[in-house]
């Protein structure tokens, strides 16, 4: 992994990062190369002008004529992987969201490249409006000025959600579905909020849905108490994604499905899960991977400022 993090900071500070192009291929040999599809054990891959160029065996890498200004790293086995997007994350080594400011947005995006991520969401608790309008700009103002993972669109985990199943989110800054404040919260992060947490149930969720379908938001349905039924007419809005399924949500019942029921339920809702065992029971992790496709379950482990070294359970 080290290999790999010192070229991701020598990529970003470096002339090619900038533009200068002067080197323009980038040969790791010897690595197990994940692909999305199949493991490939003793492979090279070459990266030109930033973008995967091949992936061949060590052998084959051996009789490619390579350019005189290529980097050449032998990894020595290491795992290489497409970079992770953490599309729910609050914080990370002693920085966050609450913060409000542009530096330490910037600061996240420098300490997740030593943990593979390569693009993330930062993700703005519920608080007053004046609070949510001030998060998202500083957001909003380091977009363009990383130096690690890139940020990606801002996620809104609120505030139109459920009391009943505010977790660890304080009641005071939780609100009924407010089009005028959706719409300043757009303006203020200059079109870049790209998912948000609802609770299907709330009066004019529909407004709200076809507001956020206009501006491409992903909607996702979380915090929330909603019945079978509720949950079907979000899903009919266009609320097909989930925020850390089974924390925070009206549990599974016999007589009534409700928000988890219809998520197990129906295959197109795609669903966030903090997998360490903790959060969720592993027996409910393996029922989800029976009934859910892979592609339709995101690995979140909604990281706070106070996580450091290591990805630690957060308190919800």
């Amino acid at each position: 992994m080290k290999i790999l993090k010192d070229l991701y900071h020598w990529v970003y500070h470096s002339d090619l990062h900038r533009g200068c192009n002067i080197l323009k291929s980038i040969c790791l040999i010897n690595g197990i190369i994940h692909n999305g599809i199949t493991t490939l054990e003793n492979c090279s891959l070459i990266i030109s002008e930033g973008k995967i160029f091949d992936v061949m065996t060590n052998e084959r890498f051996k009789r490619k004529k390579i350019a005189d200004n290529a980097i050449v790293l032998d990894v020595s086995g290491a795992h290489i992987s497409p970079g992770f997007i953490d599309s729910h994350i609050h914080g990370i080594g002693g920085y966050g969201t609450e913060d409000k400011r542009p530096e330490s947005i910037l600061k996240m995006s420098e300490i997740l490249t030593a943990y593979g991520v390569c693009g993330f969401c930062p993700t703005i608790y519920p608080e007053s409006h004046e609070g949510m309008l001030e998060s998202i700009k500083a957001i909003a103002d380091a977009i363009g000025y990383e130096k690690g993972a890139k940020i990606l669109g801002i996620h809104l985990e609120g505030p139109f959600i459920s009391k009943d199943k505010k977790g660890v989110q304080l009641e005071e800054s939780i609100q009924e579905v407010n089009l005028e404040r959706m719409r300043a919260y757009w303006d203020a992060s200059e079109g870049h909020i790209s998912n948000m947490t609802v609770a299907p149930e709330l009066n004019n969720m529909r407004e709200l849905a076809l507001y956020c379908s206009r501006k491409s938001i992903v909607l996702q349905a979380g915090h929330s108490n909603a019945c079978y039924r509720e949950m079907l007419d979000g899903i009919q809005a266009g609320i097909l994604h989930s925020t850390h399924l089974f924390n925070a949500m009206r549990p599974l019942h016999h007589r009534d499905p409700g928000v988890t029921g219809a998520i197990l339920i129906h295959p197109e809702i795609s669903c966030e899960i903090i997998a360490d065992g903790i959060h969720v029971h592993p027996a409910l992790i393996n029922l989800l991977l029976k009934e859910k496709p892979v592609n339709k379950i995101v690995l979140i482990n909604q990281s706070n400022f106070q996580s450091i070294d290591s990805c630690p359970v957060s308190s919800r």
